[in-house]
């Protein structure tokens, strides 16, 4: 039986070898494979259901946790919606081989930029089964070989989806070693991946904090990542409290586990009283546990509100919890999230055109809004029509990682017989 280093070696050749023909493959082959891997996967419904069985029991007869069993659950309708996923990926315009700024220089020359693909992608993920699919046709779109390596607890259906993409690329003439899906459980596996530059040309890890702080300590291969989603949202002293209320409970409440989520609420002093009670009201109605300071508590003198310590200002909850905070000023709340966020993505409420501009300038976040909730941080929000994640980092992508994310660009140059003198 050949070890895992071997097969790493082999898995990593092949990618490259793919990744030679993906960086060529036309918008219409690429296009081709997605819609072929759609119908697959529609095709193969009943398979994916039966695969995706063997590791809920399992998953089940482990103890895991309900949230973490219902994002392994592949329903007909999930199924469906992978289907629909790679025809959306299909429409979008392909970056691969666009060309921009091009200019005559003194010389003589012309000089330009043209997007190419990153080369051989690696994604290490937890869990969801649909990550699978999601990340696999973004790489095909983008002109990149992958190398995916999904959790031990989706392994059944994670192969079972794995033979739609293969069929899929090869129906429509590219390479099935353009997606490989690790079919080993091995942790070593996982180290091999981000220690072999040359193969892979860049991590994208998701999953829990955990893994991606791991990933991050350990890779020797770029990573592209988000490790927290401690996300603010600020009422201003010239807010719409109207504006502000809906804001501030739909960045909270309508969803909790997902990183574009609220975690920290801060007021301005002055409309602290008129704002607070009502919307505390809401939350604790919504059964949302409320963490807050002194001055929040004064105002809301309801023995549900717990006091807030500097743990909370630091903690991305995931959970039906929130820190709230009144602030002195604009100062005040700027330095609050400088020293707390995770620069994920901050919002300010405000009906002041100068202030909200300062709170763009002034917030180093990988995304900054006016007067919208943060839960639209977010890859098909931005028109992106997908992401593969979320970067916080500054280079080499910022925010939503979606096709562009997933290219590069170089310089080219025509000339017609130019030399230097």
């Amino acid at each position: 039986m050949v070890n895992v280093t071997e097969y790493m070696q082999q898995v990593g050749q092949q990618a490259r070898q793919a990744a030679a023909v993906m960086a060529v493959a036309t918008r219409g082959d690429k296009d081709a494979a997605l819609r072929h891997i759609a119908a697959q996967i529609e095709a193969s419904s009943d398979e994916l259901v039966k695969a995706n069985a063997l590791d809920l029991a399992a998953a089940e007869a482990r103890g895991i946790e309900s949230a973490m069993l219902e994002r392994l659950r592949l329903t007909p309708e999930r199924i469906q919606a992978m289907a629909e996923g790679c025809r959306q990926v299909a429409e979008l315009p392909d970056p691969v081989g666009e060309i921009r700024d091009m200019s005559y220089r003194p010389s003589g020359i012309q000089v330009g930029k043209m997007r190419v693909p990153l080369g051989v992608i690696g994604i290490i993920y937890e869990s969801r089964p649909n990550v699978t699919v999601d990340a696999a046709i973004l790489c095909i779109k983008s002109g990149n070989a992958t190398v995916l390596r999904g959790g031990s607890e989706a392994a059944h259906s994670n192969q079972a989806i794995a033979a739609c993409i293969s069929a899929g690329l090869h129906a429509a003439g590219l390479p099935a070693e353009a997606v490989q899906i690790l079919n080993t459980t091995d942790r070593d596996a996982v180290g091999l991946m981000i220690s072999m530059p040359e193969y892979i040309d860049v991590i994208v890890p998701r999953g829990g904090k955990g893994l991606i702080e791991r990933i991050s300590r350990d890779a020797t291969v770029p990573v592209i990542k988000h490790l927290d989603g401690i996300c603010h949202v600020y009422v201003d002293a010239d807010a719409d409290l109207t504006k502000a209320n809906a804001i501030a409970f739909n960045a909270k409440t309508h969803r909790y586990g997902v990183c574009n989520a609220m975690e920290t609420l801060l007021v301005h002093e002055q409309v602290a009283s008129t704002f607070l009670p009502e919307l505390c009201a809401q939350y604790l109605q919504q059964g949302v546990e409320l963490r807050a300071c002194e001055q929040t508590r004064a105002l809301v003198p309801d023995a549900r509100l717990l006091a807030a310590t500097d743990e909370d200002w630091a903690t991305e909850y995931l959970a039906a919890v929130l820190a709230i905070k009144v602030v002195t000023d604009f100062d005040a709340a700027v330095h609050h999230i400088a020293t707390y966020s995770s620069a994920h993505t901050e919002s300010i409420v405000t009906e002041n055109y100068t202030t909200a501009r300062q709170f763009l300038r002034a917030v180093d976040s990988s995304s900054v809004m006016v007067n919208a909730s943060t839960r639209f941080a977010d890859g098909f929000e931005y028109g992106l029509g997908a992401e593969i994640g979320i970067s916080t980092d500054k280079l080499h992508a910022r925010g939503p990682v979606g096709l562009e994310g997933l290219t590069s660009e170089k310089y080219i140059v025509f000339g017609d017989g130019h030399i230097r003198v």
